[in-house]
């Protein structure tokens, strides 16, 4: 028995990280856009969350209400719906005031530094 995952490491990865993945980062892409902040992402994460469970349970035979196993789905898709969501934000800052925020990584913008061009 795994600690990760109950049904098989396929199903795993289908359900888990390939569907409910894909939809926690389209989730967390949505929610940067509409300038949501992250506990609304949070939120819908948890309800995408449940949504996986029941798939694990309806295709795959997993326990529907093992908390164990819940929070593996939660925690990935977490990690997957916050950089979907960062890196969305980033390219918005970078984007939309790009005169005052440039990129310095796909998840992370700085401050523009701002020559001061007057010489005496």
């Amino acid at each position: 028995m795994n600690v990760f995952y109950e049904v098989s490491l396929a199903d795993f990865l289908l359900v888990t990280v390939i569907l409910g993945g894909g939809a926690a980062w389209l989730t967390g892409r949505a929610s940067a856009l509409t300038w949501r902040p992250l506990w609304r992402l949070a939120w819908f994460l948890v309800l995408l969350s449940l949504a996986v469970r029941f798939l694990h349970y309806a295709l795959f035979e997993g326990s529907l209400l093992s908390i164990q196993y819940w929070l593996v789905d939660l925690m990935i898709l977490f990690v997957i719906g916050f950089a979907g969501w960062r890196y969305t934000r980033a390219l918005q800052m970078t984007t939309q005031y790009r005169w005052l925020y440039e990129r310095t990584s796909p998840f992370s913008w700085r401050e523009r530094q701002t020559s001061s061009g007057g010489g005496a």
